[in-house]
């Protein structure tokens, strides 16, 4: 098990995303780093003020430091979300101006709410006067065919008025319709360059780039630009990416883990939550990428992978796999 983190920063951080950030892969990857800045999938105000709070907001103590996305367009129900949020202990709260999604659009939120500058500020205001962590914004550079800066400057200054200091900013544009949401992450030009202006322009704000990153010459290049950056899909690919993040950015001197370590700590984790009814197929299918780029990849992935195996639910699965992986390794060594 790793030490307690460190106080929050956002230097480096990794997105929140649908179908992936759920609490099994954040305690998965704080196994890798403890520095690095985790966020939780969108939680909609809806789901907050209609359904289980519980579900929805608990996490495990070792995921921080933790960050919780909301949802959401109704100042007065973010405000209240937002105190949930606080009182369950998380971070920052963070307000989702990027998600492209029909579905989220038809709520009225999401990156749809970039054309409305003056309702993000509200709701900012909103949040911030409930809460005392930090409230955050993540947004996009612009929608659809209106990717000037001057649309993102104006978006920026309306919540920067209102106290907010930090904005995350996915460098492309999003395309509310005829595009999937996978399309919007890959269509889209990336234009880090409008990233930049706003921070030359905006010193006194945080701002974090985020979109397409996926190394570490990458991540270095931004660190000397902007104040952080945000890792999406690398982060659920090549989750070991991670490893080097609280040496290379936030200077750690302590030793780095090793993947075994990894594994047998998520074997632990695993034991407690098949317990509790967890099919062990929702804990393994975050670490599929944890061997990526080594010849055992395609191995460790079919075992993880394995049906029958799943099927039975017996979290011994990771420590064979372990066991099989490692023999291997050690063979491939010794060639």
């Amino acid at each position: 098990m790793l030490a307690a983190p460190a106080p929050l920063s956002r230097r480096l951080s990794v997105a929140p995303m649908m179908d992936v950030t759920d609490r099994h892969c954040r305690y998965f990857l704080r196994q890798i780093t403890r520095r690095t800045l985790l966020y939780t999938e969108m939680v909609t105000t809806g789901a907050l003020m209609h359904g289980n709070v519980d579900r929805h907001l608990s996490f495990h103590p070792d995921e921080g430091p933790l960050a919780l996305q909301l949802g959401g367009s109704e100042p007065a129900d973010l405000a209240h979300c937002a105190r949930l949020g606080e009182r369950y202990g998380y971070d920052e709260i963070n307000l989702n101006v990027g998600c492209p999604s029909e579905r989220v659009q038809r709520g009225a939120f999401g990156a749809c709410l970039m054309a409305e500058p003056d309702l993000v500020a509200s709701c900012v205001e909103a949040m911030q006067q409930s809460v005392g962590i930090p409230v955050t914004v993540k947004h996009r550079i612009g929608i659809d065919r209106t990717e000037d800066y001057d649309f993102m400057r104006r978006f920026v200054t309306a919540s920067a008025a209102k106290g907010c200091k930090s904005f995350i900013v996915h460098a492309r544009n999003a395309i509310l319709q005829g595009l999937t949401p996978k399309e919007n992450r890959e269509i889209p030009p990336l234009r880090y360059e409008l990233v930049y202006r706003l921070k030359q322009e905006f010193p006194e704000l945080e701002i974090v780039v985020n979109g397409g990153i996926r190394t570490w010459p990458e991540i270095e290049n931004h660190l000397a630009v902007v104040d952080g950056v945000m890792i999406g899909r690398a982060a659920e690919n090549d989750p070991w990416l991670f490893s080097e993040a609280d040496r290379r950015v936030f200077g750690d001197t302590a030793p780095s883990v090793s993947r075994g370590s990894v594994v047998d700590a998520m074997a632990r984790y695993a034991e407690i939550e098949v317990r509790r009814g967890t099919p062990l197929r929702h804990v393994v299918r975050h670490m599929h990428g944890l061997y990526r780029g080594r010849p055992v990849a395609r191995r460790w992935r079919q075992m993880l992978s394995d049906v029958t195996a799943l099927k039975s639910n017996d979290p011994a699965l990771l420590r064979r796999a372990l066991e099989e992986i490692e023999q291997r390794e050690l063979a491939l060594n010794s060639a």
